[in-house]
Order: C-alpha cells, then structure tokens, then sequence
C-alpha cells in the first residue's frame, strides 16, 4: 500500500506536505471570517445552476449552512471518517426530497470554486503564496467532493435497494383470506429472485397464520422459464413438509405447455383453472361446506 493509501486508511483526507500544515489554518481562518459572505454567494450559485429545485429555499439555506461548516472542518481536520458520517447524514436528508446525484456533485464542485475564488482574491498580489495556498487547498478540496460523492451514491443505492424490496412485498403479498387459508396472488414478472423471495414469504406467512391451505394465483404471470417452474414445485414442496398444502390456479395456456415440455412433475402439483374455483377447494379441504348463491336461493 502506498503512503497516500496509510494516509487514508488513518482516517486523513489526505496526506499535507509541511507546507500544506502552515497554510491550511490559515485558508481555515480565512474561511470562517468571510462565512456569511461566501455561504450567499455559493447559494446564489446553485440558484443560477438551477440546482436543488426539488428544496424550498429554507432548507436549500439550512443545507449550504451545515455543509460549508463541514466543508470547512474537514480542511481543518482532514478526517475522512467525520466526512462520510456526515455525508451519510446529509444523503438520507436530501434523497428523499429528490435530489439527484449530479446536483450533489454540482453544489460540492460550486463550492470548491467559490472559496478557491476567494483564495484567489485574498492572495492574488502575491503570485508565490497564492500558488502555494492553492496547492494545498485544490487537493483537499478534490478528495471532499469525491468523498461526499461516492457518500451519495451509496446511500442511494441503498435507498434504490429498500424500495426494491418494498416493492416486490407489495407485488407478493400473502394475504390471510379465512382461518388456515392463506392466498398468494402474483403479478407480473416472476424471475428467479423474485421466485425466492416468494417462498421465503409464503413459508413465513405458513407458520405465522398456521396455515393449511395456500391457493398460489399466477393468473397475472406472462411467462416462466425451467428454473422457474422448478422453484415453484420446491415451493409447493416445502410449503408441504410446512403442512400446508397448496393449489395453484390461473395457468395460462403458455404456462401450461412451458411445463409440460420442460418436464415438470405436474402430479405433484395441485392445479384448477381460476381462483374462485381454488378458493372453493380450499375450502372444501378446510372442511367447509361450499354452496353458489343460485343455489342457496332454491328455485
């Protein structure tokens, strides 16, 4: 591992030459006396940038405030642990307001200009030093804004990755219809990680309701390929050995033909046309007596 890479995994931005330690406090100091004015002329920035329109501007204002802070701690210190804590923090604040990653890549680099300006002005009447204080400071400020970025990005893949999973609970939901009597109704596309993630449900939602019967609806399923239909009899199966036994309804001709020539055990698979009709042998096997309006009514 090389000496930047020590650096890094100590917990430092970055490694700072003795010239960087001489100057950086005073890059900090100076940013932290113009702090007003450099946070309005940042927000100003983002306004002309068209950036976080999905933020009312007081939140826009209680967002830029508590970054530049940070911002500024963070050339103090170099800690790269206090940054992405608190770029975790700012992420799980903001992603759900819609802000996208660009602008979060766009206000941190809108950011890094406006103090480097600022630098720029204060030391521009001394070319050396004003080439020395950016030298120390453009690194810094390179390695915040990948630092917050790769932050974001995390957070919302993790974000992306809970609302996937809420989704497909949502698309798979094991609904209690009676005592004993669970129904699955699945719609849409069945893969094979949505396939797993069925059973572990419906195998979850047996035990929880002591269930006996499961009626599994495909009716709204396109498609099945091999694997597929296969983990689908592994579901009947350990919905069995659970002691619930399970009807399939609503196979649709395709369906039907895919698994018959790939060789699925039809025999161990209880199926009927359409719900209403499983629904009814469910209830049969429950031990429930099952009549039809016409009937009930008489002649």
């Amino acid at each position: 591992m090389s000496t930047e890479d020590d650096r890094i995994a100590g917990g430092q931005v970055g490694g700072a030459s003795p010239d960087e330690e001489s100057l950086l406090p005073q890059l900090v100091a100076h940013l932290r006396e113009h702090r007003n004015r450099l946070r309005q002329e940042w927000v100003a920035r983002i306004h002309q940038a068209h950036l976080l329109q999905a933020m009312t501007n007081q939140e826009v204002a209680a967002e830029t405030t508590s970054v530049y802070d940070n911002y500024v701690e963070v050339l103090e210190t170099g800690s790269v642990e206090a940054l992405q804590h608190y770029a975790r923090d700012l992420s799980e604040r903001i992603i759900p307001r819609g802000v996208e990653t660009d602008e979060v890549v766009g206000i941190v680099l809108l950011l890094r200009d406006v103090l480097a300006r600022s630098l720029f002005e204060k030391y521009q009447r001394d070319l050396p030093l004003l080439n020395r204080v950016l030298d120390a400071y453009e690194p810094a400020a390179n390695r915040i804004a990948n630092t917050v970025a790769g932050s974001f990005v995390d957070e919302r893949e993790r974000v992306i990755r809970q609302q996937q999973d809420s989704i497909r609970e949502l698309s798979t939901p094991v609904l209690r219809v009676r005592e004993r009597l669970l129904i699955l109704p699945i719609i849409g596309v069945l893969d094979r990680e949505r396939a797993r993630q069925l059973t572990e449900q419906l195998l979850t939602g047996i035990r929880a309701h002591r269930a006996k019967v499961v009626v599994i609806d495909i009716t709204g399923v396109p498609d099945v390929d091999e694997a597929v239909a296969n983990h689908l009899v592994q579901t009947v199966d350990a919905s069995r050995l659970m002691g619930a036994s399970v009807i399939i309804t609503g196979l649709s001709p395709e369906i039907a033909q895919t698994l018959v020539m790939i060789g699925v055990d039809l025999s161990r698979m209880d199926t009927i046309g359409d719900l209403q009709g499983g629904l009814e042998e469910a209830e049969r096997l429950l031990g429930y007596i099952v009549t039809r309006d016409s009937e009930a009514a008489g002649p």
